[in-house]
């Protein structure tokens, strides 16, 4: 006996409903470069000095509140440690995500011997970016980011020693932790991670991504380091 036309019409739609939903979330279909919405204030870069690969740009403050990212940009915050800095960096980010609709995903490593791995399975997500909080994932970072170019990296709170085009950090000199044995830098502040410097140094690099100024540190003090 054939199902009446209204029943089979439901089930239809719920199905597409579905589909829709599912497809919304697979992160594995392409997608084009993502656009950002607005643009750089003055003062963010000297146009007529660019900067330079594994330079450092001192973005004017505020210069980069008008840029947002698009709707559904996908960031994937790969986070590791219990300290206050590492905790107020992560709270940053997903106070950023909420408030500007990102598709937000988070991954915390098992321990260190998953610090590697746990990069290995972002760049596998193929978000937009991928946004680390904690000194722990600097090494593992160095590491791995020279092996995927096409995913961009965005450090906060630290930076690598020598980044590839792919990497962006935004620091500043209470938080200047660069790894690869150098030790803590002698300015390492962590009352410096404060709420408000958290949530600059999270915008301030997303707004440097989205506008391909990448490879380079983003400084949030009023001088950069020498």
């Amino acid at each position: 006996m054939r199902p009446p036309l209204r029943a089979v019409a439901v089930l239809a739609a719920a199905a597409a409903l579905l589909a829709g939903c599912s497809s919304g979330d697979d992160w594995s279909q392409p997608r084009p470069k993502p656009i950002p919405v607005g643009a750089l204030g003055p003062g963010f870069v000297d146009p007529s000095h660019p900067p330079i690969p594994e330079g450092t740009v001192t973005p004017r403050p505020g210069s980069w509140d008008a840029v947002h990212p698009p709707k559904g940009y996908r960031v994937v915050l790969l986070t590791a440690g219990d300290d206050a800095p590492t905790r107020a960096l992560a709270t940053a980010v997903k106070s950023w995500a909420e408030d500007e609709d990102v598709d937000l995903r988070t991954i915390v490593p098992a321990d260190a011997h998953d610090f590697v791995p746990s990069v290995d399975r972002a760049v596998r997500m193929r978000p937009d970016l991928i946004v680390s909080a904690g000194n722990d994932l600097v090494d593992p970072l160095a590491m791995v980011t020279p092996n995927h170019l096409s995913q961009q990296f965005l450090v906060v709170g630290a930076e690598l020693a020598e980044p590839t085009h792919n990497v962006t950090a935004a620091d500043w000199s209470g938080a200047s932790f660069r790894g690869e044995g150098l030790g803590m830098s002698s300015t390492y502040d962590p009352g410096s991670f404060t709420a408000e410097r958290c949530a600059a140094a999270v915008r301030a690099g997303v707004a440097a991504v989205l506008h391909d100024l990448t490879g380079v540190v983003i400084w949030l003090d009023e001088h950069p380091p020498a």
